[in-house]
């Protein structure tokens, strides 16, 4: 292919393509590692991801260091988080302490700092496979409200949770009109967990009646400007698959193996979705020896990657618990020659 970009349109029009992309996600301390290793500042460059992300500028970045934030620091929704050094933190403060909406005003999407750079970033990595994350919905609310009390909302007040669900995506969709009218990308991404290492966190027909036609609208708002649509959601989704399918998903990640029968996924669903995952790294990668690394990325390159659709990628951002050694043979063995 003469880009990446190319590259990734092709594995996403299910054709076999000389050689299966692959994309990593890490966190802060295996990037350290790798960026030693590799003696580079860049190692998205430095490895050649085919697929650049990015994503609006939030006052709690994604790993907020406690040197710079302190113990604790509360994003622009009023949640506050945990920080550490080794991964994103957790939601340890809802700014929804009862189950409505009174009182509650929603951070302004249009906010200048946001868009900071994005429009320059898009313009630089023109050649690459560019995706903007646009927001996190279910997710979202389950950060704002708790994961306990919002599933105990789901059962006891769904009409709170669809009004709460209502507001993200009108949040979601505001930010995808000004990225839409600023930038030129090609996919738009939402990190969405719906499911446990067992199942679904709620039933899919409790999934169905309040997550899809938001989920919907967002994807339809995407279409109709000419973006294809990225989900991210750990855990066993399988009830839901032809859902997304049908509502206008183009890249499921991660397909977490240890949930999930990837090879299933692939027979099954493989002619209507591109799968971007599938490295185990519960067991494999943490544990594992770099001979079995590259045996495992060689067999998911010919199973996954047959007939295209496919984008190899581990089942959740590689951790501090991987040793240096099994991530360089995990990308050697990613960009090595079919």
């Amino acid at each position: 292919m003469d880009t990446n970009k190319q590259w990734i349109q092709a594995t996403m029009a299910h054709q076999q393509t000389p050689a299966v992309p692959y994309d990593f996600m890490f966190s802060p301390p295996a990037q350290r590692l790798l960026e030693q290793h590799y003696q580079t500042d860049d190692i998205v460059g430095a490895i050649d991801l085919p697929m650049r992300m990015n994503a609006p500028v939030s006052i709690k970045p994604l790993y907020a260091s406690p040197a710079e934030f302190g113990d604790t620091v509360t994003d622009e929704f009023g949640v506050t988080w945990s920080t550490n050094e080794i991964d994103r933190g957790s939601p340890v403060g809802s700014c929804l302490a009862e189950g409505n909406l009174k009182g509650y005003k929603f951070p302004d999407p249009a906010a200048g700092y946001r868009f900071e750079g994005l429009e320059e970033w898009c313009q630089a990595n023109k050649p690459h496979y560019t995706v903007i994350w646009t927001g996190d919905l279910w997710e979202r609310a389950t950060f704002m409200r708790g994961m306990e009390h919002l599933l105990t909302d789901v059962a006891l007040a769904p009409a709170f949770v669809r009004d709460l669900l209502r507001e993200i995506t009108g949040y979601i969709l505001a930010t995808q009109e000004i990225l839409f009218e600023t930038c030129e990308f090609d996919a738009i991404a939402i990190s969405d967990d719906y499911g446990s290492q067992k199942g679904m966190l709620m039933s899919p027909t409790d999934w169905r009646r309040l997550i899809k036609p938001f989920l919907a609208e967002i994807y339809s708002h995407a279409k109709a400007h000419c973006r294809a649509t990225f989900l991210h959601s750990c855990g066993n989704i399988y009830p839901v698959i032809g859902d997304l399918i049908d509502i206008g998903l183009d890249i499921l990640h991660p397909i977490q193996p240890e949930a999930m029968d990837i090879l299933q996924l692939k027979r099954e669903f493989g002619s209507s979705l591109t799968f971007c995952g599938g490295v185990r790294t519960q067991d494999l990668l943490p544990r594992g020896r770099p001979g079995d690394i590259r045996d495992e990325v060689r067999m998911l390159k010919r199973e996954m990657g047959r007939g295209g659709g496919y984008i190899l990628e581990t089942g959740i951002t590689i951790q501090a618990d991987v040793p240096l050694e099994n991530m360089v043979a995990l990308i050697e063995e990613a960009k090595a020659a079919d």
